[in-house]
């Protein structure tokens, strides 16, 4: 039998919106806030940006983790309005305990006839007791979480792309030196 290596978690939604919308509802603050509790965050979809999102702290505590919530943060490296996105170098910061991570994460989106599909994927190369009960929870917690994005998209929210650290496309039929 082989021997698995490392956090894998896949999840997936269909939700009948645009690309842009899902994606949008990942760097949206008070999209964030609303479709996955967040207390604060701050996005910057482009490359090299930041990519951080916290929760309160549970009242409760896990026995392997301790408390939840905490900041989840990690590095742009890739982003595709309306397509995608993926985070390198991505931590889970909980409240009381050592960090987990490093990590990736990737948000991808499909069309699907009048819907989008979004998926998931987050993953690590550690394989220990912590990583374990992290990827169980997460599993349930992404579940649960494409589950709130999906019924806060449909239920007609606009979530927009912050417009800072946005790097604008640049102009090509324009020369920038003139030579005389």
């Amino acid at each position: 039998m082989a021997r698995r290596h490392g956090l894998r978690i896949e999840a997936s939604a269909t939700i009948t919106t645009t690309p842009e919308r899902v994606i949008s509802a990942f760097f949206d603050a008070a999209a964030l806030a609303s479709w996955w509790q967040a207390v604060r965050s701050v996005t910057t979809p482009r490359p090299l940006g930041i990519y951080a999102v916290e929760w309160e702290s549970t009242p409760f505590e896990d026995d392997v983790l301790g408390t939840l919530g905490g900041v989840f943060y990690g590095t742009v490296m890739q982003f595709r309005n309306a397509r995608e996105f993926f985070l390198a170098e991505a931590y889970w910061l909980p409240p009381q305990s050592d960090p987990i991570g490093p990590m990736a994460l990737e948000v991808t989106c499909r069309v699907d006839g009048p819907a989008t599909t979004v998926r998931i994927r987050q993953s690590s190369a550690d394989d220990g007791e912590r990583w374990r009960r992290y990827e169980e929870l997460m599993a349930a917690g992404w579940k649960d979480s494409l589950a709130s994005l999906k019924e806060y998209l449909e239920r007609g929210a606009q979530p927009r792309l912050p417009s800072r650290g946005v790097a604008p496309r640049p102009v090509v039929d324009e020369p920038r030196f003139r030579l005389r």
